[in-house]
């Protein structure tokens, strides 16, 4: 990895990840809300949008999951430089990155417990997608419509309410939460 791949994180550290924070957290408390990102510049493939995210969430006590094309020497380098992530399998991982196709199967990732419903992982997926889906619930208003990479996991998801995992969407440095407290149909 070079120096200069290595400075490509923060130039603020505490200023820039308390503006994407706040950003991360408009994102899931307003679901299907697009939210732009910036500060870092992570190696390809990862986005902007995920490197901010990972940079802002994830520290040297939290296990990360990096699937498939996201799991290179490139990017394992720059996010243990950046913040000394624990990097270990699908089962274990609070986050995990990854296009959606990658992430799969999602019945690897934590879904907590009815007594500890906060010990799921969160997703963040890389990519754009077709998939029109109608959101509601807690932080919309009446409805949002937003593309997804399917319908039906993330409406099997929300049946298990309050257990399931969160997701973050990503792409190029534009960002989406959805929360697993949040209703989603075909539209």
């Amino acid at each position: 990895m070079t120096a200069s791949a290595l400075a490509t994180g923060f130039a603020q550290a505490p200023i820039e990840s308390a503006h994407a924070f706040r950003a991360a957290l408009t994102a899931l408390s307003r679901p299907g809300t697009d939210v732009a990102l910036q500060g870092a510049h992570p190696p390809l493939p990862m986005s902007v949008a995920a490197g901010v995210l990972v940079l802002t969430l994830v520290d040297g006590t939290t296990p990360l999951h990096l699937a498939g094309a996201h799991d290179t020497p490139a990017i394992r380098g720059w996010i243990g430089f950046h913040t000394s992530a624990r990097f270990v399998s699908a089962e274990m991982a609070v986050f995990a990155l990854g296009s959606w196709a990658a992430l799969h199967p999602l019945d690897r990732f934590a879904i907590g417990t009815p007594e500890y419903p906060d010990r799921a992982a969160t997703l963040i997926v890389e990519g754009s997608y077709t998939q029109p889906a109608r959101l509601s619930g807690p932080g919309i208003q009446a409805t949002a419509d937003v593309l997804l990479p399917e319908v039906a996991a993330f409406a099997a998801n929300h049946a298990r309410y309050p257990l399931g995992w969160d997701a973050f969407f990503t792409n190029a440095d534009h960002l989406i939460g959805l929360p697993r407290s949040t209703d989603v149909r075909a539209r």
